[in-house]
C-alpha cells in the first residue's frame, strides 16, 4: 500500500474524531479533528501530558485509536494490519529526542542500517547514504562513531536515517530536547530545509523558542484537545 499522490488534492493527514483512552480512565486524546496538507510545516505544542506523544504513536501505528479515523494520503490506518506497518513507516520518517543511534556503528553504518533491514540492494545503499548525509551537513564524518559527535551532530545522523526512504512526512518528536540553544537553532534550520524540499514536517515540541522562531502553523493541545490552530502562530504558555 502506497500513499495516494498529492495531485488528488486530499489532505495528506486527517484525524477524524480521534479519541485515545488508556485503562482505567485516562483520556490522552479527546475527539481530535485535524487536517494537514502536503508540504506544510506544522508545530504541535503543549505541555507534558497533553497528548502530543500519543498523536505521534497513532501516526506511526505504534498504537490504535479508541475511536475515530486516521487517514494518511487516502489510506485509513486506524485499523492497519500488522504486515502493512513497515510500509507505512517507510513513508513517515521519525526523529526522537534520544537519537536512538547504534553506538557500535559509524555514522554511515547507522544510516545504511535503516536500508539494510528493509532489504535494499547495496547499490542503492551506496547511492542514498552519502546523499542524505550531505543534506544534513555531515560530509567527512561518515566513519565517526556516535560517541565522537556532538549532540547536534548525533541528531543530524538520526534525521539522515529518517530520510533514507524519501518519506512524504517527517515527524520530529522533541528533536531538540537534549540540545543547547545553538544546536537547537541548527536543527530547526535543517527541518525548514527539509520542508523546503517538499517534505511535510510535523514538529512535536514544548520548546517555545523554536516554535516562535519558525512562525509556521502551530496547533496547541491541552487536555487531549486542540485549543488553538494558527497558520502563523506562536506558542505561549
Amino acid at each position: 500500500m502506497q500513499l495516494i499522490a498529492s495531485s488528488l488534492q486530499l489532505p495528506l493527514v486527517t484525524f477524524e474524531g480521534i479519541t485515545k483512552r488508556y485503562p482505567p480512565d485516562t483520556v490522552a486524546l479527546d475527539g481530535v479533528d485535524l487536517h494537514i496538507e502536503a508540504g506544510e510545516f506544522v508545530s504541535i505544542v503543549g505541555q507534558s501530558g497533553t497528548g502530543k506523544t500519543t498523536m505521534v504513536r497513532l501516526l506511526i501505528a505504534e498504537e490504535r485509536p479508541t475511536r475515530g479515523k486516521i487517514i494518511i494520503g487516502g489510506w485509513d490506518i486506524s485499523r492497519i494490519h500488522g504486515g502493512d506497518v513497515p510500509v507505512l513507516r517507510r513513508q513517515i520518517g521519525t526523529v526522537f529526542q534520544d537519537f536512538k543511534l547504534l553506538r557500535n556503528k559509524t555514522v554511515a553504518e547507522n544510516v545504511a542500517f535503516a536500508l539494510e533491514v528493509c532489504g535494499a540492494p547495496q547499490k542503492r545503499i551506496r547511492e542514498v547514504v552519502p546523499t542524505v548525509l550531505a543534506i544534513v551537513g555531515l560530509e567527512g564524518k561518515e566513519e565517526r562513531f556516535p560517541g565522537q559527535l556532538s549532540g547536534g551532530e548525533q541528531q543530524r545522523v538520526a534525521i539522515a536515517r529518517a530520510l533514507v526512504h524519501g518519506p512524504k512526512i517527517l515527524v520530529a518528536d522533541e528533536p531538540t530536547g537534549n540540545l543547547d540553544s545553538l544546536h537547537t537553532r541548527e536543527i530547526a534550520d535543517l527541518l525548514v530545509k527539509i520542508n523546503d524540499f517538499g517534505t511535510t514536517v510535523l514538529l512535536v515540541t514544548h520548546n517555545r523558542d523554536i516554535v516562535n522562531m519558525l512562525r509556521r502553523r502551530v496547533i496547541t493541545l491541552d487536555n487531549g484537545r486542540i485549543v488553538a490552530d494558527k497558520q502563523h502562530g506562536t506558542y505561549r504558555l
